[in-house]
């Protein structure tokens, strides 16, 4: 029953032949097979036929099978026949057509919308392709009854949103009788999948606020208030001063805190997170913050030892890299609770990494850590620690809905003073040279840039190639010692890439040609000019990212968007949107409409996506609704247990299955 037809055939009506215009697409029509032959010979060999009604023939052509039908087709019968049509030298034609004998019965029958059904071509091999499974469909409703399809809405909800029982909506899905009751019937099931996915993250969410037992921060103590007042480099924005809100009233509240916090790039998360750990710390316990690269984990604990150092705040970096003896010194000092604060990559959640009472961990670009790897940190504290995870990939409103809604979700949608609008321009292949001038005036204002190339793991060799022709042809434009050029890639041993990056950072270097290794983990301020070669290769969340690189200090700064000169619609689109907003949640939007959310970077596997008929893209107020109603009812009847929502709960009863891992962060 849960395999719906991708399309129905409208059998609803018989055409004339004569009815046949350029413009035709699908048509029905009857009349008597008057020819039927085969012609040509081996390869060229088809099956050719005529049919004719009163006001002209179709000729109907066939280039598979055409031994066997040639066999069943009779010339001088009547048939009912279905199928694209075309103009072929001004007269219509049909291949491949769909033939019934017209029997009386057919004849009087055929006044309904056909379902067609997506089959394989395993299935096709045993019979079953889109009409066989369709009838075994038929015979399948013809036996069953309502009770056999409960309802799972409450009956408040069904007349309010005027929606269509449960048996007739998949009654008039498969076989509708007519184009509104189907229209009908798809909304009603589309209300469904939504309902029941928001339902089911809805009782996760209540669930933890009402049972999950968590570390207790009371207070907001000496070092939280001391930075606050004295040492914050600059005035929070409203947002960041809301985040830092939900999270003291979180953590106060004697349940475990599991929090989405997503800011756009520059927004200030590091900020937060700092002040996060110090209410933590006042509360006796230690925090973690985890990245997901080497270039971030530094980045982000040079950024917080600059911040605090007027403070005694003990703090310690882990990483791949980490020597033996520091990894020590940093084992001790975590179990004895002489270091309060431990920046690192994943090295963080080896087993061996113990704390004394861990109370925060903090997960930044959470999407590039597996769900496993998370769940990891609950096991270093008897208590769950209090979890924030970040992103600076902004998440559209509707994929965080059903993709994160059993977590707290806060959003930092305002820009710290002081960031710079970036001016982004697409230019194509054949304006290089009056861009690498426009670098060469930028660099003569002592301004640094970035060129970036495309880099793609299935043809990493080709990609590799490309970069060091890149190269060679940058170097071409800005030859030394004029200028001097570092380069980073994913082959580069860490040691080596440090280095570069290093020369790059204390702008011994005035171009960093690099792949998309620089999207997060780098911070030059002076850094004005950010070149994407082959910028029709990569996605516009990445665009995105990738310009947040620059625009960090008082001057200037641009995006250059580097494309070939023929490029599709698709890509076009991408850099239309990319040149008209700086806005990273209007394009992560756009981002979900063009490539859907399947393909969207940072959504979890945790099977909310997997809707067989509704859209996060084109369904968005079904999905509002649906998110409005459930609210409601966990508001009202948090446990479900009134008979009004019995149907509901029953439903899910029969649906649980084992571990649901979306309940970790």
């Amino acid at each position: 029953m849960n395999h719906f037809p991708y399309r129905h055939v409208d059998k609803t009506k018989v055409n004339r032949i004569s009815d046949i215009t350029a413009e035709t697409d699908y048509i029905q029509v009857t009349g008597i097979l008057s020819v039927i032959e085969l012609v040509g010979h081996k390869r060229s060999r088809r099956l050719v036929g005529q049919l004719t009604d009163r006001s002209g023939f179709l000729e109907l052509v066939w280039f598979e099978g055409v031994s066997w039908i040639h066999k069943n087709l009779k010339a001088g019968e009547s048939y009912l026949v279905y199928g694209k049509v075309s103009l072929y030298q001004g007269h219509p034609q049909m291949v491949h057509p769909e033939m019934e004998l017209l029997t009386d019965e057919i004849a009087e029958g055929k006044n309904y919308l056909e379902p067609v059904y997506p089959s394989t071509e395993k299935l096709k091999a045993k019979g079953l392709g889109g009409r066989p499974i369709g009838k075994l469909t038929k015979v399948l409703f013809d036996l069953i009854r309502e009770r056999d399809i409960p309802e799972n809405i409450p009956t408040t909800t069904l007349k309010r949103l005027k929606l269509m029982a449960r048996f007739e909506a998949y009654r008039q899905i498969h076989f509708p009788s007519s184009q509104e009751k189907y229209e009908q019937a798809l909304r009603r099931l589309k209300f469904e999948e939504f309902f029941l996915s928001q339902l089911r993250l809805g009782l996760l969410r209540q669930k933890r606020h009402r049972f999950s037992k968590g570390i207790v921060f009371d207070k907001v103590g000496d070092l939280f208030n001391n930075f606050y007042s004295n040492y914050l480099p600059f005035e929070l924005t409203g947002a960041q001063k809301r985040v830092i809100k939900e999270i003291r009233a979180n953590t106060a509240k004697g349940h475990q805190m599991n929090r989405l916090l997503q800011g756009d790039v520059g927004s200030g998360k590091t900020i937060v997170a700092l002040l996060a750990m110090l209410l933590a710390i006042d509360n006796g316990y230690q925090a973690c913050m985890m990245a997901p690269t080497e270039i971030l984990a530094q980045q982000h604990y040079n950024s917080i030892v600059e911040l605090l150092k007027d403070i005694p705040v003990p703090l310690k970096l882990l990483t791949g890299s980490t020597k033996v003896a520091e990894r020590k010194e940093i084992i001790r000092m975590l179990k004895d609770d002489s270091l309060k604060i431990l920046v690192g990559t994943h090295a963080i959640i080896e087993e061996v990494i113990q704390f004394n009472n861990l109370g925060l961990a903090i997960v930044d670009e959470q999407h590039r850590f597996g769900v496993a790897q998370r769940a990891r940190l609950w096991e270093k504290a008897d208590t769950p620690p209090h979890i924030l995870v970040m992103t600076a990939t902004p998440i559209p409103r509707t994929l965080a809905m059903t993709a994160y809604g059993d977590l707290d979700y806060s959003v930092m949608d305002e820009m710290p003073p002081g960031r710079q609008l970036i001016t982004t321009v697409h230019r194509y292949e054949n304006k290089r040279s009056q861009v690498m001038d426009f670098v060469k005036v930028e660099i003569a204002k002592g301004r640094q840039i970035y060129i970036i190339f495309p880099l793609i793991e299935e043809s990493s060799k080709l990609d590799y190639e490309n970069l060091m022709k890149g190269y060679e042809n940058v170097k071409a434009y800005f030859p030394e010692p004029k200028y001097w050029i570092s380069m980073v890639h994913g082959r580069q041993k860490a040691q080596q890439k440090q280095i570069n990056m290093h020369r790059f950072v204390t702008a011994d270097t005035q171009i960093m040609v690099s792949t998309t290794v620089i999207e997060v983990g780098v911070n030059v301020p002076n850094a004005t000019v950010m070149v994407v070669e082959s910028a029709e290769r990569f996605g516009l969340s990445q665009l995105h990212q990738l310009r947040g690189r620059v625009g960090r200090g008082k001057e200037k700064s641009y995006c250059i968007l580097l494309t070939a000169n023929d490029i599709g619609n698709e890509a076009r689109e991408r850099m239309k949107v990319m040149t008209s907003t700086n806005d990273g949640f209007l394009i992560a939007e756009k981002d979900l409409e063009l490539r859907g959310p399947g393909d969207i970077e940072g959504t979890r596997q945790s099977g909310e996506l997997n809707f067989r008929l509704a859209s996060i893209v084109k369904d968005k107020p079904i999905l509002e609704t649906a998110k409005n109603v459930v609210q409601k009812i966990l508001d009202e009847d948090p446990d479900l247990a009134s008979a009004e929502n019995s149907p509901v709960k029953n439903f899910l009863m029969r649906q649980k299955t084992g571990t649901v891992w979306s309940r970790i962060s």
